[in-house]
Formats: structure tokens, sequence, C-alpha cells
């Protein structure tokens, strides 16, 4: 307590009638990455106490609803939900709330942490992917997406996961996150669903040559590269991850 009455952004939320520090991050962020946008109908997932939600509110003017598993005070012109963001019958919730699909999805959700770090990276992570499954099934194409990670090993694997779905993908720490702070944020911009996913097996039409050298193929005009193959050859391929808008596949002896 002590160390937030000293914070300038938590002594700004209060002058300012946020209900968290963390709305500063949300305005910051945006103003980067332009993630909402005006009209846009926004999801926030892990919504209490309603910082994020006042932000969206306020940029947006449009539909905005909150999903946590804690009570949050209302806000005019928000839709606010009770339940858990990773129980399946919660996105039967969301999508009758929304009316349709999201143009964005916010996360700034964290796990109960317990102090031992392994273990409050591997829920958060969790909690991330929770998230990203709930904006899988709730973007519309060319969505966007903004969720909260804590650092650790896995974060790299997290943020390929996020690439396989966005056209654009990256992570950043805003100004307003505290500097001990081990919390990253990861942003996804251009939602789409992939024609092929990892573990695919399919034959491959060589088509082009990249510019790292790489032989290329096309399925629905989405690109697969794969080493060491050249154009006019056909070659049988697993696809081993996807990011940015292409994927990586390995031939198959």
């Amino acid at each position: 307590m002590a160390r937030d009455q000293k914070d300038y952004f938590y002594r700004r939320a209060k002058a300012e009638g946020y209900r968290a520090r963390s709305a500063f991050k949300l305005q910051q962020i945006n103003k980067r990455f332009r993630l909402i946008r005006r009209g846009d109908a926004v999801l926030d997932l892990g919504a209490a106490p309603g910082g994020w939600l006042q932000v969206a509110k306020e940029i947006s003017g449009g539909r905005v609803v909150g999903v946590d598993l804690l009570g949050i005070d209302p806000i005019d012109g928000v839709t606010t939900i009770k339940a858990d963001i990773t129980a399946p019958e919660t996105r039967e919730l969301i999508r009758d709330a929304l009316g349709g699909n999201a143009d964005v999805v916010i996360c700034d959700a964290a796990p109960n942490l317990s102090g031992n770090w392994t273990l409050d990276h591997a829920r958060s992570i969790d909690l991330s992917r929770s998230a990203l499954r709930v904006a899988e099934e709730t973007l519309r194409p060319g969505g966007n997406f903004l969720v909260k990670v804590f650092q650790g090993d896995t974060f790299l694997d997290y943020l390929s996961e996020v690439r396989g779905n966005f056209r654009r993908a990256q992570s950043h720490s805003p100004a307003a996150s505290r500097k001990e702070s081990a919390e990253m944020y990861v942003v996804g911009q251009g939602f789409y669903r992939p024609p092929v996913k990892v573990g695919d097996v399919l034959d491959l039409l060589i088509v082009g040559v990249g510019k790292s050298g790489d032989g290329f193929g096309e399925v629905e005009g989405f690109r697969i590269f794969v080493s060491g193959s050249s154009p006019g050859k056909r070659v049988r391929v697993r696809i081993g991850s996807i990011r940015s808008g292409s994927a990586i596949g390995s031939p198959e002896s």
C-alpha cells in the first residue's frame, strides 16, 4: 500500500476516476498500436475491477463486455458477466452479450500468485492460452488481441502460438508497467484462420523461392516454406510451425 501511494500512475488513476492504474497501460498500448477504434465491439477477459473496461468504453463508444470470476461494479454502457473465462459454457454467455463477433479481445488477468515463480509463470501461460482460445472463437477476421503474460521459459512458445493466428504479433511493455514487474503484453493484429495447422501432412508443389532461399508452396494463397526445396518439385511435408502469415514445413521421408 505504501508503494502504491507513492506510485505516479496509482495517484493519477485515483485523481481521474479510474478503478486501477492499469487503465494507463491500455491507453499507452492503444496509442501505439491502435487496437481499439471508434465503434469497435470489445471483449475484456479478467476485467475486474474495471479499469480496462472504462478505457475501452471511452475509446470505442461501442459495445463493451467484461468477464471475470469476481463481480464488477456497474459501468455505464458496459455489460459484465460473472463467469470463468476457462469454462467452455462461458463462450455462449459471451456470444449472447456481444450479439456477434468482437473486434478486439483484451485480457489483463493474472493468476493467483504462489510465490513460486516457475509455478506462477506456468499458471500465467495457462490463463493466457485460455484467453487466446476465447479470442479464436470470438474475434471477427482482421480483429485484434491483447493479453498480459508473465515472462519465463515458455513465453516465446506462447508468442509463437499467437503468431499462428495473427498477421502481426509482438511483445510490448508500456511505460505504465512497474519497472520491477515481470509482466509483458502480447499484441496480435489481424486475426485470421490459417488453412493448415501444426502437424498436418500434405503434398505440396513448390512454386517459388523466398528471400531466405527456401522454396515455398501455397495452400489457398497461404505460403508454406520448405528448406532445401526448389520450384517445380512436389514434396510431402509436415507443418512444423505457423507464424505471421506463413508456415514452415519439414520434408517427410
